[in-house]
């Protein structure tokens, strides 16, 4: 009943920008945070950032500075802007999100099927 759509990824150069979004929709009864996973080949899943409903943010030290994570609570979706790009960059970024649905006894988490970013050098 619940899926995670997820949008933005691409290539890009060393230095350059790109926007992730990502839209919860479905039976959805409230969310208690939303985040950005990512996997590089080879690496285990590392989160990126996250936000709760109430804008507290987290962030991976590998991406402070650079990366911004904003939420839009009334379309249940958030984004990842994420600048000054680098080659490490490069995974499969996973949206994730922490949520009651319709139903549910508990929250659960729901992942999204995973975008990917390439940085050139």
């Amino acid at each position: 009943q619940v899926q995670l759509v997820e949008s933005g990824g691409g290539l890009v150069q060393a230095g350059g920008s790109l926007r992730l979004s990502c839209a919860a929709s479905g039976s959805i009864f409230s969310i208690n945070a939303m985040g950005w996973y990512r996997q590089a080949p080879g690496k285990q899943r590392e989160l990126v950032a996250a936000i709760t409903s109430g804008g507290s943010t987290n962030y991976a030290d590998s991406v402070k500075g650079r990366f911004t994570i904003s939420r839009d609570n009334a379309k249940n979706t958030v984004y990842l802007q994420m600048n000054s790009l680098k080659p490490e960059d490069t995974a499969v970024y996973y949206c994730n999100a922490d949520l009651y649905g319709l139903g549910e006894r508990w929250g659960m988490d729901y992942w999204g099927k995973g975008t990917l970013v390439t940085v050139s050098s």
